[in-house]
């Protein structure tokens, strides 16, 4: 939905005031702006969000320039230079390309805004392609960066930004949130925000789409219930094919899209015989759809390990006698059972190899094998007991 204009830009920003108001006195007066800034907060606290309504206040003219503004947010003016990877990393031909656009002169509005969402995934050689452009810009060149952490970043570049944290939403906050977006009552959009960890986006997923709930369940209850290597073999099987599919749905339909979309243009019709000229275009776009669909595979994943975490932070809190801030509440019976099953360090290990699981997938690990591994540790926990 459209915000109207008197909220303009800030409209969709969320739960932010005093980020919002440190980017609104920048983008008034010159002397409070730093040429590159760094905008942290956990997955779903609004950072992008946040960018791009700090670009629409710079591009603008007069606070009042509503058409500017909204052009810039849908992200179709010329001075806004927007990167938000689909792949798993940011490659070094588009930091170039984006270090070279920095360069140009604003062609309508006060600023020219470079944008870099999940600027996390930057290799270092990577990030050096950026330091002499977030170093030197050009007087009227405003850098913008997101990233869950400053930790996320080389030294380098965190030297050469200003770093802006994002605070995390209450779960009553998100919840309330919820309910103004979508209608839902409030117990729904309570128990969506608590399963989300405060994540907005993925809160907003669960309390709109029952399949994500229901897959939801489905995994913490399987996990729950392993209890041979046969369980491992078949419970990790399942998680793998249920992202699989989830990220092929997310994905599909844009990549049929895309493709004929390109052989439109080029002119070759509907199911018809693709000349070998066009092929290196088509060759080029399919590799695109499958370095965008590992991406997605991959988050996936990292949101079932999410789920998976809660899951034994709840089994961890009460094991040290701490019933509020469960996350979990539905499976409290099978949370106390684990609990008084377990001892305190076996909670505290299953946790330690979720992190390294998470990182092992992120670095390409077969998915599969690497939750294998995970939930043989679950396992022998459960034969200890």
């Amino acid at each position: 939905m459209t915000a109207p204009a008197a909220e303009l830009p800030w409209g969709d920003v969320w739960g932010q005031d005093d980020a919002v108001a440190t980017l609104a006195d920048a983008a008034r007066d010159p002397a409070a702006l730093a040429h590159a800034w760094l905008i942290t907060g956990p997955p779903g606290s609004g950072r992008s969000t946040l960018a791009h309504a700090f670009a629409a206040a710079l591009i603008a003219e007069r606070p009042d320039d509503v058409a500017t503004m909204r052009q810039v947010l849908a992200g179709t003016h010329p001075d806004l230079v927007a990167l938000r990877t689909e792949g798993v990393i940011i490659t070094i031909a588009q930091a170039r390309d984006l270090a070279a656009r920095s360069y140009f002169a604003p062609s309508l509005g006060r600023y020219r805004v470079i944008v870099m969402e999940d600027a996390d995934r930057m290799t270092e050689r990577t990030s050096n392609v950026l330091l002499k452009a977030l170093e030197e810009p050009p007087e009227r060149t405003v850098w913008v960066l997101c990233a869950p952490s400053d930790a996320d970043l080389l030294p380098t570049i965190r030297s050469r930004v200003r770093t802006l944290r994002l605070r995390e939403p209450d779960v009553d906050d998100v919840a309330r949130l919820l309910v103004a977006r979508t209608g839902i009552d409030e117990q729904a959009a309570e128990q969506a925000a608590r399963h989300a960890q405060r994540h907005i986006g993925m809160a907003q997923r669960l309390a709109t789409d029952e399949a994500s709930r229901r897959r939801r369940d489905e995994t913490l209850r399987a996990v729950l219930r392993v209890r041979s290597i046969s369980d491992v073999v078949e419970v990790a099987g399942e998680i793998v094919q249920a992202a699989t599919a989830d990220a092929k749905a997310l994905t599909a339909e844009r990549d049929e899209a895309e493709r004929a979309s390109l052989l439109r243009t080029v002119g070759v019709a509907e199911g018809g015989r693709i000349p070998p000229a066009v092929r290196a275009q088509v060759t080029a776009l399919e590799e695109e759809q499958k370095r965008r669909a590992t991406r997605s595979l991959r988050d996936g994943l990292d949101r079932v390990l999410t789920d998976l975490q809660s899951l034994f932070r709840d089994v961890t809190m009460l094991q040290f006698g701490r019933e509020d801030g469960i996350i979990n509440r539905e499976l409290i019976d099978e949370l106390r059972a684990l609990a008084g099953a377990w001892q305190p360090e076996r909670s505290l290990l299953v946790l330690d190899h979720l992190a390294e699981t998470r990182q092992a997938i992120e670095q390409n690990a077969q998915p599969a094998l690497a939750l294998e591994s995970l939930l043989v540790t679950v396992v022998s926990g459960r034969r200890a007991a």
